[in-house]
Order: C-alpha cells, then structure tokens, then sequence
C-alpha cells in the first residue's frame, strides 16, 4: 500500500467519528496496539527532541523499506506515534522523502492538540525524514 493510500484510509477511519472524544479514544487504542520497540533502543540517540513527553524512534533498513519502531511514555503520544508509523513504516526512503503530511490536517489533529503536542509532532515527523534521508543516501 502506498503512502498515499494509507493517508486516505486514515482519513476515511476518522471521518467515521462523530466528535473529538472519539477520535482521541481511537488514537489512545491504536497506542495500544502498538509494537514496543526493545529496551536496548531506548537510549538518548533516539529520543526525539522538542516532544513534551518521552519519544523514541528507531529506524532499521530492510532490503529497500524502511521500518520503523517507537515508543512513547504518554498514551495520547504512543497513539499519534503509531498513527505515523502506520503511515510511514515499511516504506521506501524516497517515498517517505516525497511525502506529503497534510491528512493530519484533514483529519484535524493539528487543530485538537496543545501548542506543545503540536510541536512534538512536527519534530516526530522530522525525525522520520531524517531518518529516510539518511537511509536514502545508503541506497545511492
């Protein structure tokens, strides 16, 4: 599945509530679903700088793709991480490079977090660019 059409899956997942309590529910469950990354992982290397809470993600290059693994010590953060993930997980560098972010906009979320979230959310995702990019150079 592209990236593209996991975004618009999501989209459609989020269009289906009708109010914010909902969507943040679903956001909390899907935190729960998601796989922990090891403990030998969680080191300061892969904290992500500017998030209120603890984040930390790790990149591993397989053949092409890369995935990716994270945790969280909040549950609303371990929940948009793992939204990311499912976006950006088992997808080639340069995709993940040319990708556009704008369905955390169409679902809203940008909107429904504090200042702080927010920007912890900006520098997730610059995180995974980073993160692509330097895997992409790998590949060149």
């Amino acid at each position: 599945m592209t990236i593209k059409e996991i975004q618009q899956e999501i989209i459609s997942e989020f269009s289906m509530f009708d109010d914010w309590t909902e969507r943040y529910e679903y956001i909390i469950d899907l935190g729960k679903s998601l796989s922990l990354i090891k403990e030998e992982y969680k080191i300061e290397e892969n904290l992500i700088k500017g998030c209120q809470s603890k984040v930390w993600l790790h990149s591993q290059l397989n053949n092409d793709t890369l995935v990716f693994y994270a945790d969280s010590d909040a549950i609303l953060t371990k929940g948009i991480v793992a939204l990311l993930l499912r976006v950006f997980s088992n997808q080639k560098p340069k995709d993940i490079l040319e990708a556009d972010t704008n369905f955390i906009n169409e679902i809203g979320l940008n909107e429904h977090l504090s200042h702080t979230r927010a920007n912890g959310l900006v520098s997730m995702v610059k995180q995974i660019k980073m993160y692509a990019l330097a895997h992409q150079s790998k590949l060149n």
